[in-house]
């Protein structure tokens, strides 16, 4: 019939698209929080990597000739020189899971006849977080701290000469030309430190996961067994005027930590980087401030010093009755400022950030006035 595509036309879609029973939902889905256990695949703070430069390109070999000018002399181009292979710190790389373990430069071009130079190969770069150190037989070569440092880890190889490079008064016809240079090739070890302003120190199951979901939009794994935390977690704590301050949760340690004892190696490297730190304390174990002069122990037996960065004192499970007891009890022993509070239920969490918020501040003016740059999130 040939009313029938009109009345396909007319006729109401098999679906509604304006019913919010029928309409496709176009939230935008929010990402699920990854568990500790699968952060683990993708969080990789070592990797051994084998760099080799680019060979260079090999030199030249032709003889100029044309109609009327049979003898031209040489004319055969320089190799191009092989490309390095870069590291260069990126913000937006926060693990060494992307690092390939073998990395090679681009080879240069060959020279070509007419005097024609060969073309560079490429450098390769590679994209590793802020924090990373570079090193090579146990030596520390590199430090990349900020956005956007490079560091040359080999360099490629030098290209070759062309046969017209050897052209001399003594030499008129020249047949020699020489190989490009292999890249330099290196082994080199990398290792991640986690940069932060603030990093929370404790003893396993203190409340250090559940203080840093509290106070800003990081997910860590949290559990009632000890050890949930397998990696370092960092969590922005947003201001008003749009200051920003990075608050490291890095894995509890345990006594002989600087043994390399439970995760002790995995916690120090990390807090080794920390501006000032937040030891969280569990107020419902008897003798809370035995647990803060052992973690300083510990700090301080890991690098002389570490102990003595700016600190507070966080007294966490407030909520507990046994906690109210034994809070006064902790700051009689301490003579760092202490703040109770309760991650679970919210208690007194703006103290702890107007405290916060005042160490970076004391941190920002100490950096200007050594006229050095602090480290923004």
């Amino acid at each position: 019939s040939p009313w029938k595509p009109l009345l396909l036309l007319l006729s109401p879609p098999a679906f509604s698209t304006t019913c919010a029973r029928c309409a496709k939902d176009r939230r935008l889905r929010q990402k699920r929080a990854i568990s500790e256990r699968q952060l683990t695949r993708y969080f990789v703070d070592q990797r051994k990597v084998r760099v080799v430069g680019g060979q260079g390109g090999e030199g030249g070999h032709s003889f100029h000739s044309e109609p009327r000018k049979v003898f031209g002399g040489p004319d055969g181009g320089n190799g191009g020189d092989g490309g390095h292979v870069i590291f260069k710190a990126d913000q937006q790389m926060k693990s060494l899971s992307s690092v390939f373990t073998f990395y090679q430069g681009f080879h240069g071009e060959r020279g070509g006849s007419k005097n024609c130079y060969g073309a560079n190969g490429a450098h390769m770069y590679v994209k590793v977080p802020v924090g990373t150190l570079v090193k090579e037989d146990g030596q520390v070569v590199a430090d990349l701290t900020q956005h956007g440092e490079e560091y040359i880890a080999a360099y490629g190889g030098a290209g070759g000469k062309g046969n017209r490079f050897f052209l001399s008064n003594e030499n008129r016809a020249p047949k020699l030309f020489t190989p490009g240079e292999p890249g330099q090739e290196r082994v080199l070890h990398l290792e991640l430190k986690t940069t932060a302003h603030a990093g929370l120190v404790g003893f396993p199951n203190a409340g250090k996961s559940s203080l840093l979901r509290a106070i800003s939009r990081a997910k860590p794994a949290v559990a009632a067994y000890p050890f949930t935390t397998l990696n370092p977690h960092v969590g922005i704590v947003h201001y008003q005027d749009y200051e920003q301050v990075a608050v490291a949760d890095i894995p509890g340690l345990i006594k002989g930590a600087h043994q390399n004892r439970g995760l002790g190696m995995a916690f120090l490297r990390h807090i080794e980087r920390c501006r000032f730190l937040l030891y969280v304390v569990d107020l419902s174990v008897p003798q809370p401030w035995v647990q803060l002069q052992d973690l300083k122990c510990e700090l301080e037996a890991y690098e002389k010093g570490l102990s003595e960065r700016p600190c507070v004192v966080i007294g966490n499970k407030i909520d507990l009755a046994q906690s109210r007891i034994n809070l006064p009890l902790l700051r009689e022993q301490v003579a760092e400022r202490v703040i109770a509070l309760s991650a679970l239920t919210g208690d007194n969490l703006e103290e702890l950030l107007l405290h916060l918020r005042e160490l970076y501040d004391t941190y920002v003016k100490t950096e200007q006035s050594r006229g050095q740059s602090p480290v923004k999130w």
